[in-house]
């Protein structure tokens, strides 16, 4: 085959169309190192677009580029300083390198990639390292808090009742236990498990929002002498809600004496042992933990990793024999030890990350967003017009507008919430906290600054006057 020949090829040289794309990136970059006033609306070109067929025929290399760094600029990008809904990421520049630089040798670490593999390796190390987990831990990078809680309890699952993986739960009765807070990825874990979300014990929450240890020891209890059989308990470590943090040390403890798995779902708040290990104490006795280098180390999405003190829990869980995957050297691919099967090499940006910046520098980062957060807690609750939920524990503060003369504040803040969106200056959201409305920014971009948490205020103060006054 001659090279003209070749099929999909560029309607330019390569080098043209990669150096045309990386300017676009370099402009993206600079665009989020400050907030932009507005958020843009969809112009005729992205709606025409919109609107287009299956494009049969070849186009024009740098103008699809072009089509494509416009839409990206009309849509949220979560990498701008003043991006505060949710748990966000924010695209740290060497982890969009780490990916076009995977992308491009499409490494599958479903089996053994050879140097790939061994770099995942020493970057499950590194994770733990950076928490203070086992330092002889296993584990994987996924794609997220999902894939990481889901693998972590079939892990549970095939633990508590062996041979469970083939056999299915039958008639077992079987429970798993959380907070009442619990992000719903563990109930999407419990549901696709076979386990079912009704044998999910939500246990009620304690006066710092985390789930009350006396109550699971009594619902645990209450399950074993009627025949249940308990197969984890998932302790959350930062919740999403309001960034509670379950008492660790206290559930390790119940966990031990009555022989349960011990599970940290730490995906947003677990890179804050680095600043804050106090907060923390007794995850490091769990089975397994949950962590998303793609939330609070800012890495671009998708960066999960799970972390387990035992691979041969994994192994129990995953591991098989197939005809056309057989495993050299009596060696374990990483199918045999994850719930996917190909797999793109996330691990590439966070060992990159690591090398190029340091762990220090992370932690530095980390510390910075805690003390935002205290900072937005501050100004708020020296207002008149505002009131905080509670102080914050990690980084995200839950507090709504109360100006004299509105009867109905959760109707105000949900109206006001919208607004704020509508004006684009700041992109935040509500929440229902206790079947009350509050907003609920939180700070785990490595961009924000004291200026970006300080308008937060102020532009909520001034949309909200508006709204207040009619």
């Amino acid at each position: 085959m001659t090279e003209p020949d070749v099929p999909l090829r560029l309607d330019a040289p390569r080098e043209e169309v990669l150096e045309h794309a990386a300017k676009l990136v370099a402009e993206a970059w600079q665009s989020f190192d400050r907030y932009r006033p507005e958020e843009p609306p969809l112009d005729e070109r992205v709606r025409r677009l919109l609107q287009t067929e299956l494009p049969r025929t070849p186009g024009a290399a740098h103008e699809a580029v072009d089509d494509a760094a416009r839409i990206l600029d009309e849509s949220i990008a979560q990498p701008r300083p003043r991006y505060f809904v949710g748990v966000g990421s924010s695209g740290l520049e060497i982890g969009t390198i780490g990916d076009l630089l995977a992308h491009t040798y499409d490494i599958n670490l479903a089996v053994d990639a050879r140097a790939a593999t061994l770099i995942e390796k020493q970057a499950v190390r590194w994770a733990a390292e950076f928490i203070g987990y086992a330092p002889d831990a296993a584990g994987a990078f996924t794609s997220g808090g999902t894939v990481s809680n889901t693998t972590a309890l079939a892990a549970a699952r095939e633990h508590a009742l062996p041979g469970s993986r083939y056999e299915g739960l039958g008639g077992k009765r079987v429970a798993i236990y959380c907070s009442q807070e619990v992000h719903y990825s563990v109930t999407r874990a419990v549901e696709t498990l076979g386990v079912g979300s009704a044998n999910l014990r939500a246990i009620p929450l304690g006066a710092e929002r985390g789930l009350e240890p006396d109550a699971l020891a009594e619902a645990i209890d209450r399950d074993l002498s009627d025949g249940v059989t308990p197969i984890a308990v998932v302790a959350t470590a930062g919740t999403t809600l309001t960034g509670a943090i379950d008492p660790l040390e206290a559930i390790a403890d119940i966990c031990e004496e009555r022989g349960v798995w011990f599970h940290v779902d730490g995906a947003y708040g677990l890179p804050a042992v680095a600043v804050r290990p106090e907060l923390f104490a007794g995850f490091e006795r769990a089975q397994s933990v949950a962590m998303d280098a793609h939330k609070w180390l800012y890495l671009p999405k998708a960066c999960g990793i799970l972390l387990v003190r035992n691979q041969e829990d994994l192994v129990a869980s995953f591991g098989h024999e197939q005809g056309y995957l057989p495993h050299q050297r009596h060696e374990l691919h990483a199918m045999d030890t994850t719930f996917e099967y190909s797999r793109p090499f996330r691990a590439l940006k966070f060992w990159l990350a690591m090398r190029v910046h340091g762990a220090a520098a992370f932690a530095e980062a980390i510390e910075r967003n805690l003390a935002q957060a205290q900072l937005l807690y501050r100004t708020v609750s020296a207002r008149d017009d505002f009131e905080a939920l509670r102080p914050p524990k990690l980084s995200i503060v839950a507090f709504r507008h109360t100006p004299a003369g509105v009867d109905d504040v959760g109707a105000h803040n949900e109206r006001l919430a919208d607004a704020i969106q509508a004006d684009g200056r700041v992109w935040m959201s509500s929440a229902l906290i206790d079947d009350e409305v509050w907003l609920r920014p939180c700070f785990v971009n490595f961009r924000t600054t004291e200026e970006d948490v300080l308008d937060v205020v102020e532009i909520a103060a001034e949309i909200g006057e508006r709204l207040a006054r009619g």
